[in-house]
């Protein structure tokens, strides 16, 4: 029988707990503060330091979102036990619709015609040449791929940009730093599906941004750190930029009097083009417990040097 210490996002605790009783009945869970000091699994959504100084869990730690980087951080995380993320468990759809909407306003210039109404115009704009709309996705594992499944019947050129060169269907790839001046100088529509690290953190500054075609529109669904908010907003009032749509940032929730949250070109939501899906992701988790138990090797095991 496996022992499990559980530390799920709060406002959800009773259905995680219940969710994976049923789907592992024979494992004994215990939510945190309880549990001894070992424990077989720690599954976690951004838990206090103190949890792993207490607890050491002994075959592996799962980390309840595709997000690691506040995990690594901790310094009491055991440097010997493997982490484990999630690999799509439902956020996949969410984010390709996200980022669908967000392509398709952008092209169809609704928030051009959005003004237009408000002022009372009627002004009908010139349609932009689709073959010149291209739409570039900054990160291309699991979700960056979904997502461009979901843009290639639009028929938007897609290029896609990532540390390694993956090759896909309809894309054009571009990797490594060498590429990456040449891979932004196509996205008329810069999809940010990076992970947070210190390879990451501030890339999208002053000159990525500028190396985006004048008119360019920034889609941020990764990490708020990945761009630098001042940079952002000063190509926004130049007019290099036409918009950007950013559903996550560096403090959150994003603060009062923060710039983003009444500048005519920014549209931005509350960290919500992807939630948790907690039935998908049990039984991802509990898949791979059962595939761990048999001695056998599972997927999303965390490379701790890239930070993901």
């Amino acid at each position: 029988m496996s022992t499990i210490l559980l530390h799920p996002p709060r406002t959800a605790a009773a259905e995680w707990r219940a969710a994976l009783a049923a789907e592992l009945p024979d494992a004994a869970i215990t939510l945190w503060p309880g549990g001894s000091a070992e424990t077989d699994y720690a599954l976690v959504w951004k838990p206090p330091a103190e949890l792993f100084a207490r607890v050491r869990p002994v075959k592996a730690i799962f980390n309840l979102g595709a997000g690691v980087d506040a995990l690594l951080a901790l310094p009491t995380l055991p440097r010997e036990v493997p982490v484990i993320r999630l690999e799509d468990a439902g956020m996949a759809e969410q984010m390709a619709e996200y980022v669908a909407l967000a392509v398709l306003r952008a092209y169809r210039e609704s928030d051009a015609y959005a003004a237009q109404q408000r002022e009372g115009r009627w002004l009908p704009r010139p349609r932009i040449v689709k073959s010149e709309f291209g739409v570039g996705l900054l990160g291309f594992g699991v979700l960056g791929q979904a997502v461009a499944r979901a843009l290639a019947p639009f028929g938007f050129p897609l290029c896609a940009w990532s540390a390694r060169r993956k090759a896909f269907p309809g894309v054009e790839s571009f990797a490594g730093d060498a590429e990456l001046q040449p891979f932004l100088a196509r996205a008329r529509v810069l999809v940010c599906l990076l992970p947070s690290t210190p390879d990451t953190r501030g890339l999208l500054g002053r000159a990525a941004i500028e190396a985006l075609p004048r008119g360019a529109h920034v889609v941020n669904i990764a990490r708020g750190e990945i761009v630098v908010d001042e940079d952002l907003v000063a190509l926004l009032d130049s007019g290099h930029l036409a918009g950007a749509t950013l559903d996550v940032f560096r403090e959150e929730p994003l603060p009062p009097g923060h710039p983003f949250w009444h500048h005519p070109r920014v549209a931005l939501t509350p960290h919500t083009s992807a939630v948790t899906l907690v039935g998908d992701s049990v039984a991802q988790v509990a898949a791979k417990i059962r595939r761990l138990e048999r001695g056998e090797p599972v997927t999303g095991v965390v490379d701790r040097a890239r930070g993901y």
